[in-house]
C-alpha cells in the first residue's frame, strides 16, 4: 500500500484520523484493506454504539458537531450514495453524480430521530451487497469512473479508498467521544 492512504491521527476533532488524501498509484494491498474496511464498518459501528443511551446518542461528536446519532445515519446515506454512484459507473460511461447537501439531510426528521438499528441493519445489507460487487471487479472495472461536478473523475479503486477513509473517520468521531467522555 502507498503511505499516501495512511492517515494520521489529528489533534482537530473535525479529522480524528486525518484527512483523506489520493494516492499517486493504488495496488491490491491497498485495495484489499479499503475492502476490508467496508466488510468490517457494519460490526464495528454497531459495536461504537452499543448501550448508549437517549442522551448519549443525542451529544454532539465536536462543538458544532452531528450528534452520534446523526453521525451513524449520516454513514447510511452517505454509502447509499457510494454504492449507487459506483453501480451508476460499471453500467455507464463517466455519469456525472449529483451531489447532496449532507447537512441538511442530517437535520431531517429521520437523521434526527430515527432508531439507530434502521442505518445500523441498512449498512449490514448495504455493505454485504457493496463489498461483494467490489470483490467481483477485475482490473480494468477498478479503472471505471464516475464524474463529481465539483472534484472531476473518480474512478471506482479511488471511490473505495475514499470511503475506507469516511468509514474510518465518522467511526473515529463516535469512538473517540467515547473514550473522552468516559462512556
Amino acid at each position: 500500500m502507498t503511505t499516501d492512504t495512511q492517515t494520521q491521527p489529528s489533534s482537530d476533532p473535525r479529522y480524528p484520523v486525518g484527512r483523506f488524501h489520493k494516492p499517486q498509484t493504488i495496488d491490491a494491498v491497498a485495495i484489499e484493506t479499503g475492502l476490508k474496511t467496508l466488510e468490517e464498518l457494519p460490526r464495528k459501528l454497531r459495536n461504537a454504539v452499543a448501550d448508549l443511551n437517549d442522551a448519549q446518542l443525542a451529544t454532539p461528536y465536536r462543538e458544532g458537531g452531528w450528534t452520534v446519532r446523526q453521525t451513524v445515519h449520516h454513514v447510511a446515506d452517505s454509502h447509499m450514495n457510494a454504492y449507487i454512484r459506483m453501480k451508476l459507473a460499471l453500467t455507464e460511461d463517466a455519469p456525472v453524480i449529483r451531489t447532496y447537501e449532507e447537512a441538511l439531510w442530517a437535520e431531517l426528521s429521520d437523521g434526527k430521530n430515527a432508531p439507530l438499528e434502521w442505518s445500523l441493519q441498512l449498512l449490514e445489507a448495504l455493505h454485504s451487497r457493496w463489498v461483494m460487487m467490489l470483490r467481483s471487479l477485475d482490473d480494468k472495472q477498478w479503472q471505471r469512473t464516475f464524474v463529481h461536478p465539483e472534484h472531476g473523475p473518480v474512478s471506482l479503486q479511488t471511490g473505495l479508498l475514499m470511503y475506507d477513509w469516511h468509514s474510518r473517520h465518522h467511526l473515529a468521531h463516535i469512538t473517540s467521544l467515547r473514550q473522552a467522555k468516559g462512556w
